[in-house]
C-alpha cells in the first residue's frame, strides 16, 4: 500500500527534522563525559521522558492497543508492578551509582568482584541488546514497509541510518533531548488517534465506557494464581517489580540515564515519576484498543485481522484523513528511534568503559576515548541494521524467542548485583559460576516450560543468586582483581 504524497512528505520531513534537531542539540560535544553522560547536568524532567520513550518501542505503540482489542485492560496490572519496581530501584540500587565517578552499571561489579565479572556482565548486555534491538528495528521496518510499500531492507536502513547519524554526532545529550521530542510526538499522535476514534463512535467517550463495559473490555484485575498467566495481579505486581529491578536497576541503557543527572535526588525523581507516566501511557494505549474493538464491531473490516497488533496500523491507514496519517506514522517511528538511539549509545559506552579502557590502561586518553566511543556507536548501528535485515530469514516465532531471551538476561545480571550487595562471602569465581548457571537454567526454562515472561527476572535472579552463593562454598571470596 502506498502513502499519499502529503503523508509521505510529512513522514520524510519528520525524519529530517529529528536528524537536524539531534545534530543541533549535540553540537559542541568534545569530551567522553559529554558524549556518554551529557556532562552529568541534564534536567531531571528530560531524563524522565527519555526513560519513558526508551522503554516504548513501535511494537509497544501498536501491540498494546491490539491487546485491548483482543482481550481487555488486564495489561495494566503489569505497569503497576513497574511502578513498584521503580521505588525499589530508587532506594536499593540507585545510591550505589552515585558513589564515585561511574559511567556504566557494570563498573560496580568490578569494584566488588573484579574485572572478570564486569566484562562478563557487559558482554551479556551488549550481545543481547544488539540482538534484541536489531530485531525491534526489523519489526519497526515491517510496519514502515506495510505502510509505504518500500522494500524491507531499505526500510531498515532508513530508520537505522537516521538514528545513527544524530547519535554518533551528539552522543547522550542528543539522545535525551531527541527522546523528549519523540515522546511528545508519539503521545500527541496517540491522543490525536483516540480523539478521531471517539469522534467515530456513538456518544464519544461516554459511549466507549458504556459499550466497553458491556463487552467486558474494561476488566482490569485478574486475581488468579497461575504461573503461566502473565496478566494477573500478583504476577504483574511481583513479576513486574522484578522485571523493572532488572531492566531499570542494572541495565546500562537505563542506568546511563540516571548518571546524566546532577544528583541522586534528581535521578530518583526522574525514575519514580516516570513510573506514573508509564501507567498513564499504557492506559491511553489500552483505551485506544477498546475504541478500536467497538469501532470494528460497528464497521467490520472487509478482511478479518490475522493479528491484533496490526489493527491500529490498519485503522490509521484506512480510516484517518490525509495528513493525519503522516503525523501518526511519525509518532510510530518516534517510538522506534528513541529505543534505537539509546541502545547505540549505551552499547558504545559499555564497550568503551568496560572492555576497551581496562585493556588500554595508561595508553588511553580522553581524546582517544571519545573517538573510540563514537566509532563503537557507528559499529553497533551497522550491527543492528544487519540484524534487522537478517530478520527477513527468521520465522516470526524465532524472532519472538530471541526477544524473550533478551528479556530474561537482565534478571541474571540482577542476581549478580544481589550477590554483591547481600552475600559478602561470594567472590568473582562464584559470581561467574552463578551467572553461567543462571543463563543455562533460564534458557531451559524459556524453551521447556510454560512459565510466564513476567516471572523471568525474579526466577533468573533467584537461580543466579542461589547458585553463586552455593559456589562460594567451593571458591571462597578472594581479593578482587
Amino acid at each position: 500500500m502506498s502513502l499519499s504524497a502529503l503523508d509521505g512528505g510529512l513522514l520524510a520531513a519528520y525524519l529530517l527534522a529529528v536528524l537536524a534537531w539531534g545534530l543541533w542539540i549535540g553540537r559542541g560535544t568534545s569530551t567522553a563525559s559529554d558524549y556518554m553522560l551529557g556532562g552529568r547536568h541534564l534536567p531531571w524532567w528530560v531524563i524522565l521522558f527519555s526513560i519513558v520513550a526508551t522503554e516504548t518501542s513501535t511494537v509497544t505503540f501498536l501491540s498494546i492497543p491490539g491487546f485491548a482489542y483482543g482481550r481487555d485492560l488486564t495489561w495494566l496490572q503489569i505497569p503497576l508492578g513497574f511502578l513498584l519496581g521503580r521505588y525499589l530501584v530508587a532506594w536499593l540500587l540507585l545510591p550505589r551509582y552515585f558513589e564515585g565517578n561511574l559511567f556504566t552499571a557494570y563498573e560496580v561489579l568490578r569494584e566488588r568482584f573484579g574485572g572478570g565479572a564486569q566484562r562478563a556482565a557487559s558482554v551479556l548486555f551488549v550481545v543481547t541488546r544488539s540482538l534484541a534491538d536489531g530485531l525491534r528495528l526489523f519489526l519497526s521496518a515491517l510496519v514502515l514497509q506495510e505502510m509505504t510499500g518500500i522494500a524491507l531492507p531499505w526500510a531498515v536502513i532508513a530508520l537505522g541510518v537516521t538514528t545513527i547519524v544524530y547519535t554518533y554526532a551528539g552522543g547522550m545529550r542528543a539522545v535525551l533531548w531527541t527522546d523528549l521530542v519523540q515522546f511528545v510526538v508519539y503521545i500527541g499522535g496517540a491522543l490525536l488517534a483516540l480523539g478521531l476514534l471517539l469522534d467515530r463512535l456513538p456518544d464519544g467517550f461516554a459511549g466507549l465506557l458504556a459499550a466497553g463495559g458491556e463487552a467486558g473490555k474494561l476488566h482490569v484485575l485478574d486475581l488468579r494464581l497461575d504461573w503461566a498467566e502473565p496478566y494477573a495481579l500478583w504476577t504483574g505486581l511481583l513479576g513486574g517489580a522484578f522485571v523493572t529491578l532488572g531492566s531499570h536497576g542494572v541495565d546500562q541503557m537505563m542506568v546511563q540515564r540516571y548518571l546524566c543527572a546532577p544528583s541522586l535526588r534528581d535521578a530518583r525523581r526522574a525514575l519514580v515519576v516516570s513510573g506514573y507516566v508509564v501507567v498513564a501511557q499504557f492506559a491511553l494505549f489500552l483505551l485506544i484498543g477498546v475504541g478500536l474493538f467497538l469501532f470494528y464491531q460497528l464497521h467490520p473490516p472487509a478482511v478479518p485481522f490475522e493479528r491484533t497488533d496490526r489493527v491500529f496500523a490498519r485503522f490509521i491507514l484506512d480510516e484517518l484523513p490525509v495528513g493525519v496519517v503522516g503525523i501518526l506514522l511519525g509518532a510510530i517511528f518516534a517510538a522506534a528511534m528513541s529505543t534505537l538511539s539509546s541502545s547505540l549509545n549505551s552499547c558504545a559506552t559499555a564497550v568503551t568503559r568496560d572492555l576497551y579502557l581496562p585493556l588500554a590502561g595508561a595508553r588511553a586518553n580522553p581524546v582517544k576515548e571519545l573517538r573510540v566511543t563514537r566509532a563503537m556507536t557507528a559499529v553497533f548501528g551497522v550491527v543492528q541494521i544487519a540484524v534487522g535485515i537478517g530478520g527477513l530469514w527468521l520465522e516470526s516465532t524465532v524472532v519472538a524467542s530471541v526477544l524473550g531471551i533478551a528479556a530474561f538476561t537482565t534478571g541474571i545480571v540482577l542476581g549478580i548485583f544481589f550477590l554483591g550487595r547481600f552475600a559478602p562471602r561470594v567472590g568473582q569465581r562464584a559470581a561467574l559460576a552463578g551467572l553461567v548457571t543462571g543463563f543455562a537454567a533460564m534458557t531451559a526454562i524459556y524453551f521447556a516450560t510454560p512459565l510466564a515472561w513476567t516471572w523471568y527476572a525474579l526466577v533468573g535472579s533467584a537461580i543466579t543468586f542461589a547458585s553463586g552463593w552455593a559456589a562460594s562454598h567451593l571458591w571462597p571470596r578472594a581479593r578482587p582483581a
